[in-house]
């Protein structure tokens, strides 16, 4: 009996086992079914917001045909392309136009760089006569040349009276060579021109020496300053060189010049001892008196000398001359030196170091303690400040 009820159990047995596969493999179909219809039903969706379609269009209809769908397609890709196939046949017709229709109606215009114009400078010319050459020769002859407008007459003055007249060449140039030798003294030459007539603005003073050329002075005195065309050799001795001397309206002479360094050097007019100056280390001295007013057309001597560390005279220039008349200029120029300094140069030329500030203020000099070899300094020497 144990074995027939053993038989049965097991016949119940592999029953609900069957039954149980069965329902497995009808839940998986049904499930498959489910997902095959979820994926039509979203390709569906997609394939109507791709495509767009009339709304009379039965929305249940699943298939069409190839014919209709291709057509659908390319009427789509005309919509969506159609802006820029249009630029694209805009752009060919304008290059068509422009290339073959507009060139044959209108000339061609050829472009040519564009040459500029020579450029002419125009040569300044010289509205003033100027100064180029004043030598005594020596015989005592003078020679004068100079430079004004092309083709003019210009006459040489001479203390003031006119005493030849020449013509300058195409390019404004004049000579003049004085027919006689000049008596020894004092000269002071200016020229005018005639037309339209205009004096020079510079003046050349000159010293003809009785001693002979070679002690004869010429100077070109301008607004910038004096400028020796003609050196004597009487202002050097040795190592002594006296380069400028300048007589002031205030009554104050001041002489410059080179000498050895740390030496002395003193000044003396007609004997009478005024001072004396250190030569700087680079070889420069100033030196500056006063000596009141000196007499127009009188004769005075000079007397530079330079003095060892015992105070013997180891060089001396001596230097004879007849005041000339004076121009009336308020101011003098000066060159500065290596070496100078404002407060020497305002002692030398106004007496006192302390009014350097006068002229550094003429000048425009925003400090008083920096200034340079070779710069032009304007002095004021008639009192105003």
């Amino acid at each position: 009996m144990s074995k027939q009820n053993k038989n049965n159990n097991m016949g119940k047995i592999k029953r609900s086992t069957d039954d149980m596969i069965n329902d497995a493999i009808a839940q998986q179909n049904d499930w498959q079914e489910n997902r095959r219809e979820y994926t039509r039903g979203f390709l569906k969706s997609l394939n109507m917001f791709a495509r767009p379609s009339n709304k009379n269009r039965v929305e249940n209809q699943s298939v069409a045909t190839a014919d209709v769908v291709a057509a659908r397609e390319r009427h789509g890709m005309l919509r969506a392309y159609w802006f820029p196939i249009v630029c694209a046949v805009l752009v060919i017709f304008i290059a068509v136009w422009v290339m073959f229709i507009r060139g044959a109606t209108q000339p061609r215009v050829v472009v040519v760089p564009a040459v500029p114009e020579p450029v002419v400078q125009r040569v300044n010319e010289i509205m003033v006569p100027t100064f180029d050459i004043v030598r005594v020769e020596k015989d005592g002859d003078i020679v004068i040349a100079g430079r004004w407008l092309p083709h003019q007459n210009i006459s040489i003055m001479v203390n003031n009276k006119i005493v030849a007249t020449e013509r300058t060449d195409y390019a404004g140039e004049f000579v003049y060579t004085s027919a006689h030798a000049w008596a020894p003294g004092n000269y002071t030459i200016a020229l005018l021109g005639a037309d339209p007539e205009v004096k020079s603005s510079d003046k050349v003073f000159v010293y003809v020496s009785d001693a002979g050329v070679e002690n004869s002075v010429s100077l070109l005195m301008t607004k910038e300053g004096s400028t020796l065309l003609q050196a004597p050799a009487m202002l050097c001795d040795g190592d002594l060189v006296v380069s400028k001397i300048d007589y002031l309206d205030t009554g104050r002479i001041v002489v410059s010049g080179d000498g050895l360094p740390r030496l002395r050097v003193s000044l003396a007019l007609n004997g009478e001892y005024l001072g004396f100056a250190r030569v700087s280390d680079h070889r420069h001295f100033g030196l500056g008196a006063d000596v009141g007013e000196l007499e127009s057309g009188k004769e005075y001597e000079l007397a530079v000398r330079m003095h060892d560390g015992d105070g013997r005279t180891v060089g001396a220039v001596m230097h004879k001359f007849v005041m000339p008349e004076m121009t009336g200029d308020d101011d003098t120029y000066y060159t500065v030196r290596r070496g100078d300094c404002l407060w020497i140069i305002a002692r030398n030329f106004m007496r006192r170091g302390v009014l350097f500030s006068v002229i550094a203020e003429r000048n425009a000099i925003s400090n008083p303690d920096l200034i340079y070899p070779k710069q032009l300094l304007q002095i004021p020497t008639s009192g105003k400040h």
